[in-house]
């Protein structure tokens, strides 16, 4: 009796919760935070009460930009043996408020990134798991136009 021996469906699964991957075309990857509707406080990822006014049951879900600005930076030399090295670990702060941390992609050499510089979203396949799922994470890359997208008080320009 021969079996079948299909190879299984492979799918991208996000490396973080806050990771939305598209579900359909014309979709894009977007990172969701929390906004709290009774002081107006967004973070990212889920909360269930909201730190700045400790309003219980006042979170909901929203989408993200994809774009934000270089809020600090720093050049990692030295890693585990299978990084690659030199990279650009950054935190990377978003027109609604909340600060990520991310990698600025391999695109944008190191003496490329300055505080301020505006970056937009990206994602990648970093590697596979056991089943054969593809591990997809978000990264940052400098914009196109080089427009500064986040003024300091976190509104968009």
């Amino acid at each position: 009796m021969e079996q079948d021996e299909s190879p299984a469906v492979s799918r991208q699964v996000p490396i973080v919760p806050y990771l939305r991957l598209p579900e359909s075309g014309g979709e894009t990857a977007h990172l969701v935070g929390s906004h709290c509707r009774q002081c107006g406080e967004t973070y990212l990822g889920t909360r269930a009460i909201c730190l700045k006014c400790l309003g219980a049951n006042s979170m909901e879900e929203v989408v993200l930009s994809r774009r934000g600005q270089v809020f600090t930076y720093t050049v990692i030399h030295q890693s585990a043996p299978w990084v690659k090295v030199p990279y650009v670990a950054a935190v990377v702060k978003l027109p609604e408020g909340p600060l990520v941390r991310s990698v600025i992609t391999d695109d944008e050499s190191s003496e490329e990134v300055v505080v301020g510089m505006p970056v937009e979203m990206t994602t990648e396949i970093v590697r596979r798991d056991a089943a054969g799922n593809d591990i997809v994470a978000y990264r940052f890359r400098k914009t196109s136009n080089g427009r500064s997208l986040v003024s300091q008080g976190g509104q968009r320009e």
